[in-house]
């Protein structure tokens, strides 16, 4: 069965078989990252909260949303399963008292020193076959194309 080609011109053809490539690419990146985040027992939301707060110290919910890039439609969710599992606590703002600052707790300390170290090894891997010339490039590009 002879099956034609469509063709949309060279521009769009281009175009589609980018997003395409950049759609494919971010899925295989996403489900390897995964892998050491679901290994330690936590979803992708609950690694991001406590990383942050591992990184950054107590944070406000609002700031937590913005520093993960995730939408704040689950973040109350998130976080009320940390407090659940005692990986993080709820404290009043000293400068706020209407704010609850998000807090690390020791287990939820204790787990993401374990689990960081494999993540970032994974990471290296991930990226280990691009020289650091391709990556500063890369990251060009993509900062070039977010900015659009």
């Amino acid at each position: 069965m002879n099956k034609e080609k469509n063709t949309y011109g060279e521009l769009n053809d281009s175009n589609l078989k980018t997003l395409i490539a950049l759609s494919r690419c971010t899925q295989n990146v996403h489900k390897r990252e995964y892998r050491t985040i679901k290994e330690g027992g936590l979803t992708v939301s609950q690694f991001a909260v406590l990383e942050i707060l591992y990184h950054k110290g107590d944070l406000r919910v609002c700031d937590i949303i913005h520093k993960s890039l995730f939408t704040g439609g689950n973040m109350t969710v998130v976080i009320d399963n940390l407090v659940k599992e005692n990986l993080v606590k709820r404290c009043i703002d000293p400068t706020d008292r209407r704010v609850n600052l998000i807090s690390i707790t020791e287990d939820g300390r204790n787990l993401i020193s374990k689990i960081f170290p494999k993540h970032l090894e994974n990471i290296n891997g991930i990226f280990s076959v691009l020289t650091s010339e391709e990556k500063k490039k890369l990251i060009s590009l993509l900062k070039k194309l977010s900015c659009v």
